[in-house]
């Protein structure tokens, strides 16, 4: 099969992708499985000729769930899959953590701060020709997000214990990440946030790598 002409990301974003793309023999073997149910449902949708909702859902919808919501619909452009959709949400909203925005920008993202207040609105840019992703924190049901036939990705031990039935969901994927919150204050909060950042960047680059299509 030919190759797929990859989408053009932002240059300060491109270094980083190219070093986690090129690290994926070092995701555990454990993953393989849990990251092919995330593939599988992206391609069988596609296959389908049907659009690709994802909406990663984490307790407090801060940190995790961002993250992968945005590292997702950057890999679905860098991979040129097209018509997919990636929300975020929690089963409770506080606000994006400011310690991973900083993360995101330090891997590259451009990010910018459109409201004040306890829950801001940031603009999340990957790419120069794409709309901005719109990333604030609300419920995973928030009338912001598609509200039925989507994936319910999992992202926090939590919610995914706790939030036994996702209305609207179609498939339920528990792809879990430990919570870099548990460092804050201390000496290793930027390299954990950095850790938590890169480890799912390169989890979810692969899991759409896979996807043909």
């Amino acid at each position: 099969m030919p190759a797929v002409e990859k989408g053009i990301l932002l240059p300060s974003l491109t270094s980083t992708v190219m070093q986690l793309t090129s690290g994926f023999d070092e995701i555990p073997s454990a993953r393989f499985e849990i990251l092919n149910t995330l593939t599988f449902f992206i391609q069988n949708k596609i296959a389908s000729n049907q659009n690709v909702y994802l909406n990663f859902i984490c307790t407090h919808n801060s940190r995790r769930s961002h993250l992968s919501q945005i590292w997702a619909q950057t890999a679905a452009h860098y991979y040129n899959i097209p018509n997919v959709f990636c929300f975020s949400g929690g089963t409770e909203a506080t606000a994006f953590n400011p310690r991973a925005v900083r993360a995101m920008q330090s891997a590259g993202f451009s990010i910018s701060k459109m409201s004040e207040g306890a829950n801001p609105i940031y603009d999340v840019k990957y790419s120069s020709d794409i709309p901005a992703i719109k990333a604030f924190s609300k419920t995973y049901d928030d009338p912001f997000n598609h509200n039925k036939n989507f994936a319910a990705v999992m992202t926090c031990s939590h919610a995914d214990e706790n939030c036994p039935v996702v209305f609207g969901a179609e498939a339920r994927i528990p792809l879990r990440y430990d919570d870099p919150k548990e460092f804050d204050d201390t000496p290793l909060e930027e390299a954990k946030y950095t850790e938590r950042v890169y480890q799912i960047g390169k989890e979810v680059l692969f899991a759409f790598s896979q996807v043909r299509f």
